[in-house]
């Protein structure tokens, strides 16, 4: 199996599930992210695992195709650089997540969009790649 294959595999299902939470628990995820933008450890270890899981994706897939695998390269860059975010510019995190989360649809857009990256990628990662 790919690499490729391998972490849209293990990333859409996750997607998928995160975004029904999203969906069906708005306020509460809304909350938490409130709550723990409030605790400067929890930006610190986000940022390391965000960091971590980032890098770990790049070693295993990083090619600029065009085609459905630039996801996987896109996502990883985007973890390493909010890694690198919160790891280095804790504040910055935190008061941009309050303003982004404080509006009542954000939740309801990031989760439908979630849901349909988790979605495509587990179409790929599954039925695709067989």
């Amino acid at each position: 199996m790919q690499p490729v294959v391998f972490i849209a595999r293990l990333i859409g299902p996750l997607f998928v599930v995160i975004g029904i939470g999203m969906l069906l628990n708005q306020k509460l995820y809304a909350d938490m992210i409130g709550q723990a933008v409030m605790v400067p450890v929890m930006i610190y270890l986000y940022g390391m695992l965000s960091f971590t899981a980032g890098v770990a994706m790049l070693n295993g897939y990083r090619a600029w195709t065009l085609d459905w695998r630039i996801i996987v390269t896109i996502l990883g860059w985007l973890l390493v650089i909010g890694g690198i975010v919160r790891i280095i510019v804790p504040a910055v995190t935190a008061s941009l997540a309050l303003s982004i989360f404080s509006a009542d649809a954000s939740m309801a857009i990031g989760g439908v969009i979630v849901i349909v990256i988790g979605a495509f990628l587990s179409f790929e990662g599954y039925w695709r790649a067989k």
